[in-house]
Order: C-alpha cells, then structure tokens, then sequence
C-alpha cells in the first residue's frame, strides 16, 4: 500500500475550494464531484461514486465500488456506501434549485440517472473552482512532482541514449522506453484533462515522424500505429543514421506528473542551421522560466516573448505548418495539461507553487521537431527546474 493522502492535506484542499466558491460563486449551496480524478484530490481514492459538498454541512463521499478499498485507502472521515444514486438521494431531504457539476467532463447521460434521484432544476460549472484550487501545489504535492522530476531526468538524459540502436521502430522504442520508466519508478499513466484524449506514453518519433498531423493539442506530431491509434509510435518508421530523436512523454509518482521533452542527434550531428533554431528554443524556455514569479501574469508573459521573436524563429513555431499551438507552457499537476497556460487570455497573475510545462519548439523540414521542454516550479527568484538542466540535442553512436 502505498502512502495515504495525509488527512491535513485533504481538509486544506476543502476548505480552499469553499472558500473558492464562496468567492466566486456567493449563492452556492451544493456541489458534486463525479471525476476520479477530482475524487482524490479531495479523498485520497479514486472509486466509481460521488463525492456530496454542501455549503453548511460536511462533505459526504458516497461509494459503491469499490467501498471496501476505498475505505482502506483514504482518510477523508465521511465515506458512505450505496448500491445506487437512489441510496444517496434518501440522506438529502431538501434540495436546492441547482447544482455546481464538473460541466467540462460530466456526461450528459451520467448526470441524467443522477438528475432521476437528485431532482435540481439547474447546473452551473465548477471546473475553473477546482482547477484555481488545484494550480497551486502544497509541500506534499510538490515533493511527488520533485521526485517524478527526478525520474524523468535518469530515464530521458541517462538511459535513452543507451536504449537507442540502429533498425529499431518507434513502437519497439515506445515499449522499451515505458518499461524503463516503470523500473524507475514511474506510475504507468499519463492522464490528460483534455475531452476524449488517449496517450499511452507519448510522442516517440524518429526524423520527419514528429511533424505528422495529429489533432494532439501540442506543437509535436505523430505518424502512430494507424488512425485507430494516432497517439502511439509506429511500427514502421525504423531509426537510422542521422534522425533526430524527439521524445515528449510525461512520468508520474503517486498521482503527479512531470512534463519532459528531450531531443537526439542519431549517428551524427544535425544540420547547423536546425541546431541553431534549437539553441533559440532553450534560450527561450530560460527566458520563460525566468518570468515564472509570483505575481507574473501568463498572458503578459506570453505576448513578451512572441513580441520578441524573428520571422524566420516564427516559422513554424510551435508546430508545423498550420497545426501550430498558441501557447508556450501550460499548468501541471494530476493532469499533464492544467490550468493556467501561458497563453493569451489567461490574466490571473500567478502564485508560488504553481507548476508549468515549458515546451518552446520549432518544426523543419525533413528534419522534424526540434526544442525543448521541462517543468517549472514559480518561486520568488523565477521558475525551478525539477526535470533537468540537459539542453537536449545529445549526440548518441550508432
């Protein structure tokens, strides 16, 4: 068994999503948690069932499977059975007029047997609630991520190198590379916020295979097994002399992720004009990092950096061709892509213990992706790396 949430941890991350809501939603009486993910944060378990908050009354996890570990894994204090929706309905006896729900991930079906039993006449969102809640990491949390970080870095500038031969294809890479990382420590998942996403590692791309069109949201692509499975690497593309290796893929502990880009030079060195446009890319990353203080606002951040930026560096940037993403870092925690990202629109100016994935990377032409990307703790003296100092681009023999 693995080490349990600490219960202070939990009744902290309570009352700041009340005092969250009561912030920004004055009128709140009841909100319902349905997401595993969520769950934990505020339980310590994952388990199908509902996690009750009420305004003046404490909040009530109802469980039907599994009760038994669930009960064995966590120390949130109200943990209560139910063999359905119907069960937990006899413990309200009055109802509010509406309910706060998970609106970005709730399905619409899912809330309709609940609705049948929890008859609100209205629902209104809490996604940005809890993400506000969840973007700033406390010591437990941060100590998870650190020692994810530490992982990411052995396995990505240590044993990949070594992992790396002549012939071998993305999906044979993929395969040995996840087994590394469990042998590590890694927890086996890589789990993404964004609606009907599947990743089971990451990018794994030899050459021109990391400019493929994917409808991922990031400025790297993927050739994939085939359509079924985009997100995988392919069985066809074998390593050869002269690809340039890029491998995005995230690595977890207990729960939190960290977020890792590194890049190879197979056989020989690149280009020296593609190793330059990489150089600007790390430059970037070291300037973006340097802005990560408390206070700091991502939008402004964002707007600072591109403004700076060359037509020839703006070239595809940040992906290729038309599939270019409008961001330079996103939030990480639980999920590889939280809130905030340092992008325009985000204004919230930003606090210590936020985390951020900063990946400035630029597309050429059949050379594929090349940059960086490492993650951020925000502190007063600018962001902490806690995934490495490597620039990437490390030469590898055949």
């Amino acid at each position: 068994m693995k080490t349990q949430v600490p219960q202070n941890e939990l009744e902290v991350r309570m009352k700041q999503f009340r005092d969250r809501m009561d912030r920004d939603k004055p009128n709140w009486e009841i909100a319902v948690i349905f997401s595993k993910i969520n769950q934990y944060y505020f339980t310590g378990t994952m388990q199908e069932g509902m996690l009750i908050i009420e305004r003046n009354n404490d909040a009530v996890y109802w469980v039907r499977r599994s009760f038994e570990r669930a009960k064995m894994e966590s120390l949130f204090p109200y943990i209560r059975q139910m063999g359905s929706f119907r069960d937990a309905a006899g413990a309200y006896e009055k109802l509010p007029d509406t309910v706060y729900v998970e609106t970005e991930i709730l399905p619409l079906a899912h809330y309709q047997r609940f609705q049948k039993y929890f008859p609100f006449k209205e629902f209104k969102s809490l996604d940005m609630q809890i993400m506000a809640v969840r973007a700033v990491k406390s010591q437990y949390e941060l100590t998870l991520m650190e020692q994810a970080g530490k992982i990411h870095r052995k396995v990505l500038e240590d044993r990949v190198p070594k992992l790396l031969r002549e012939g071998m294809s993305e999906a044979e890479m993929a395969v040995e590379l996840y087994s590394v990382l469990i042998e590590e420590g890694h927890h086996g998942v890589s789990r993404f916020s964004m609606f009907d996403t599947d990743v089971g590692l990451g990018h794994i791309c030899f050459g021109e295979s990391s400019l493929y069109p994917t409808y991922f949201n990031g400025p790297g692509g993927h050739v994939g097994i085939g359509p079924a499975t985009p997100l995988l690497g392919s069985r066809e593309r074998k390593l050869k002399q002269g690809d340039l290796v890029f491998i995005d893929i995230g690595c977890g502990v207990e729960g939190y992720h960290t977020d890792k880009t590194m890049t190879y030079m197979f056989g020989k060195f690149l280009p020296k004009d593609a190793i330059k446009e990489h150089d600007k890319c790390v430059d970037i990353q070291n300037e973006i990092a340097s802005l990560l203080k408390p206070g700091e606002v991502p939008a402004v951040i964002y707007n600072t950096i591109m403004g700076k930026l060359d037509g020839e560096l703006l070239n595809n940037f940040m992906g290729y061709g038309e599939r270019r993403v409008k961001f330079l870092g996103h939030g990480i925690g639980l999920q590889i892509d939280e809130l905030p990202v340092i992008a325009e629109g985000f204004n919230d100016p930003l606090t210590e213990n936020m985390v951020f994935a900063l990946e400035p990377k630029k597309g050429i032409k059949d050379i594929g992706m090349v940059g960086i990307e490492n993650t951020f703790v925000v502190t007063p003296e600018g962001g902490r790396c806690i995934t490495g100092s490597c620039n990437g681009l490390i030469k590898v023999d055949c």
